[in-house]
Formats: structure tokens, sequence, C-alpha cells
């Protein structure tokens, strides 16, 4: 069995891709608020021919208001893609592409139609937040088990982003990824990194069995015991006899 370990070389594509792509997103949301470009009309528009673009685009998009938006998009997606490429690097950009495309087609099925577009980068958050909480707990891995408990600690507060608000929040987006990454997580939990097992779990495995060696010594000590009682049993009886010897007086010896 080829042995996976998590490699030292990792760092530098978990710390330089992130970043580039976090990059990415602040020139896109720099040229739309400077009005260099106009790119809102391709938002995702959910149950619309129209907005289908929109599970590509949406994630590039943010709102133009201010960027607050953004900002809070900021820091976790970083952080995510960095721990997905660092822990998971030979399934990452296939995980990362699928939350990204996954995340869309839901949305665009689930959510209603009210004419408002989806923008924002929250749906594939949500959908690495659940990816990689769910993974570390089913590889059983202790370095993948504490990023699960890292990533609960800083980002289990998104699971309330989930339920409907009165606020003009995607709940819908946050759903889709949630649920993406848990299909995921299931559908590669034999890909990626994997608790190395001990000899005796790949002979389960293969189905061969250790030899009980407690039990062997039971039999065998067992065996000694009724052959014992055995012997005992056939065994002819032996008499002892014990006696004494007494001082008798004889008679005198006469002349014949």
């Amino acid at each position: 069995m080829k042995k996976q370990v998590l490699f030292a070389e990792n760092t530098r594509e978990a710390l330089v891709y992130p970043f580039l792509f976090v990059f990415l997103l602040w020139i896109i949301w720099f040229a739309q608020e400077t009005n260099l470009v106009e790119l809102n009309q391709f938002g995702l528009l959910p149950r619309s021919l129209e907005g289908l673009i929109g599970i590509i685009t949406m994630p590039f998009l943010h709102s133009t208001i201010d960027s607050a938006h953004l900002l809070s998009n900021s820091v976790p997606a970083y952080f995510l893609m960095a721990g997905l490429i660092y822990y998971y690097k030979p399934i990452a950009l296939k995980v990362f592409v699928l939350s990204w495309v996954l995340t869309g087609i839901v949305l665009w099925i689930i959510a209603d139609n009210t004419g408002a577009r989806h923008v924002g980068f929250s749906g594939v958050i949500y959908a690495l937040v659940s990816f990689l909480f769910l993974s570390g707990i089913l590889r059983k891995f202790i370095y993948l088990q504490v990023l699960s408990l890292l990533v609960v600690f800083l980002y289990g507060s998104l699971i309330w982003g989930i339920f409907p608000t009165k606020e003009p929040i995607s709940w819908e987006g946050h759903l889709s990824g949630l649920l993406v990454g848990i299909f995921l997580a299931y559908i590669y939990r034999l890909e990626g990194p994997q608790r190395v097992k001990f000899a005796y779990e790949i002979e389960k495995e293969m189905g061969i069995e250790p030899p009980d060696l407690e039990g062997i010594y039971n039999e065998k000590l067992a065996l000694a015991q009724e052959k014992e009682r055995s012997l005992a049993e056939n065994q002819a009886p032996v008499y002892v006899y014990y006696y004494e010897t007494k001082n008798v007086k004889l008679p005198p010896e006469t002349d014949q």
C-alpha cells in the first residue's frame, strides 16, 4: 500500500494560490466600484435560462454598495482554500471546481426567482467548510480531525446562515454550499490523504484474521488438564502397607 503523507512542499501552493484568487476578486470588485465595467447582470438568476451564466460567474461578483461583503468573504476564502490545497492537494482542484459549479446548480434549482440576482463567494465557502469538517471525521486521520475542529471553531457560527432571514442574504446559496460540501466529502472519502493503517487492520480487510493466541493457550491448557484427569481415573489403585517390628523373645535353641 502506498503511504500518503503531508508534503512540506504543499506550503508554497497553499499560501500563493489562495492569495492570487482573493486578489483577483478584489480586482473585479474594484473595476465595478470605479465603473470600469458593469457585471451585475452576470449574477445568478434562479430558474431562468438567462441566469444560468451565474453558475460560473456568481462567485466572482460581490456587492458594490461597500467593501463589507467582499471583505467578509476574503479571509475565510483564503484560509479554507489554503487548508484544502495543503491537506488535500491530490483532489483539491476537483473539490474546488465541483464546489463552485454544483453550489451554483443547486442554488439555481432551489431558490425562488424573485428577480434578484445572487452574487458572492459565500456559497463556495460553505461548501469548503462542510467538506473540510466532514472529511476529517470520515478519514479518522488525526491531522485532518484537528483541521476539522479548527474549522468548526473559526466558522461554526456560519451554520446560522443557512436559515431564512429578513436581511438580503442568499441563505439558499449558503444551504446549497453546505449540502454540496457534505456530498463531496462522502464521494471523495477514499481519495486524498488517508490514515496510515496498522498491519492487523490490513489483514482484517483482506480476510486474514490474526491467530487467537489466548484462545489457543486456553485450549491447550484445557486439554492438558483433561488428560491428567483421565490418567488419574484409569490408573490401578496402589496399596501401601505399613507394619512395625516388635522384639519377640524366641525360645533357646537346643542341640538335636
